[in-house]
């Protein structure tokens, strides 16, 4: 039986994607649940596992060309096993490989398939998928498998055929002593810059400034840092203060955490915000929902599990959509101050950076204290000065008295 593969159900706020790399050829066996191929959005990468087992009688839509949900990209031949897997084959456009291809059927079902964060680091050490032991599921090639493997001495034929199959590969103009290259955008790296323009071009945003002295924030995590772990699990970080702080302002000015719609305002009865977190494919932003709700505890390991998943490509299109509110943290890569722009259809967002000992006065004496700048843009268009200023010393208020952050004062 001649069964279809389909794209997978994109959610509301992605209307199309891009197929990225087929791990089989047309007249390959292939097993139920082994990756065909990847397919990245806007958000995400995602793996499309073989509805059922049999042989990849036809390859619809090629490498780096653009589906919509539900598209049918190839068909499978459920009746074709293993050992059929040859005569089956014939039939459609590319019956030439299935002879040579047919063995392969024996070999475990995700053996030499490389995850996506994988597959790009066996390509920059010109290792082939297949030459390295997977421990993921089925086999799998996980990043961390990528990492440990070692390139062969000698000349590799694999890694260059693994090269060759590449999408979009960087074409090297050569210039004499100043050569280029061009290497076309992925569609997460175009959607930003689309989303930025788009930022930039609907939005009055203003941003405003003010300094925390992060002693207190500092003190209480040398004073239960150890013991925090111990009760949680989790590393008791920064960044659960930030959220925390952010949410007392979010409830006091309402405003921060609203939306414009035309011509109307959305205020949100809840709190979600997102976190800005690097991946290998650029920035994704995470969204903690009902963060109100949450323990600092609960937000760290929420926020660790993002950074992993960020890493392993793992993200969820549902864990990367909406949000009313964001956070962006430049100081882990030493940023002293910066203006972030707002996530449209949010209306703030609160960038935090690196803390450094800096000479203030307090009482008027000068004192060496360990200082982080926080910057919040806004839009000016629902957003007025008092509320912006205010919402931001609110959350000065309260990583400067933590105690505030107990008592909801």
């Amino acid at each position: 039986m001649i069964i279809d593969v389909k794209v997978p159900q994109l959610s509301e706020s992605v209307a199309e994607a891009t197929l990225v790399s087929w791990h089989k050829k047309a007249g390959e066996a292939v097993s139920r649940d082994e990756n065909l191929i990847d397919i990245e959005t806007d958000k995400v990468v995602l793996e499309l596992p073989a509805p059922d087992g049999g042989v990849l009688v036809e390859i619809i839509k090629g490498d780096g060309e653009t589906v919509v949900s539900g598209e049918v990209i190839a068909k499978i031949d459920t009746a074709a096993k293993a050992g059929a897997a040859a005569p089956k084959a014939e039939a459609p456009k590319a019956a030439a490989p299935a002879p040579a291809a047919a063995p392969a059927a024996a070999a475990p079902a995700a053996a030499g398939v490389a995850m996506p964060a994988a597959r790009k680091i066996l390509d920059e050490k010109g290792i082939a998928a297949a030459d390295v032991a997977g421990s993921g599921r089925g086999g799998r090639v996980t990043k961390a498998d990528a990492l440990a493997a070692a390139p062969k001495a000698g000349p590799v034929a694999a890694p260059a055929a693994a090269k060759a199959a590449l999408p979009t590969p960087p074409v090297a103009v050569p210039l004499g002593d100043r050569p280029e290259q061009r290497v076309p955008m992925s569609r997460l790296r175009a959607r930003i810059a689309e989303r930025l323009i788009q930022s930039k071009n609907e939005n009055a945003i203003l941003t405003t400034f003010n300094e925390v002295n992060m002693a207190p924030i500092m003190a209480l995590r040398k004073q239960y840092g150890e013991k925090f772990e111990k009760a949680h699990g989790v590393r008791l970080g920064f960044m659960g203060f930030f959220v925390k702080a952010a949410v007392a302002a979010l409830q006091k000015f309402p405003i921060l955490n609203a939306s414009v719609d035309g011509n109307d305002i959305v205020y949100h009865g809840y709190i979600d915000i997102g976190i800005a977190v690097g991946s290998p494919r650029g920035l994704v932003v995470p969204i903690l929902r009902d963060v109100d709700q949450m323990s600092i505890a609960d937000i760290e390991k929420k926020i660790g599990e993002f950074g992993q998943k960020a890493k392993d490509g793992k993200l969820s299109i549902e864990e990367l959509t909406g949000g009313t509110f964001s956070i962006s943290n430049g100081g882990v890569f030493g940023s002293m101050l910066s203006t972030p722009i707002i996530n449209p259809p949010q209306s703030a967002i609160l960038g935090i950076h690196a803390t450094k000992d800096r000479a203030v006065v307090e009482n008027g004496q000068v004192v060496v204290r360990p200082i982080n700048y926080l910057a919040m843009s806004y839009d000016h268009r629902i957003i007025d000065g008092r509320e912006a200023v205010l919402g931001l010393v609110t959350m000065k208020e309260a990583l400067e008295d933590p105690a505030r952050l107990l008592l909801g004062v």
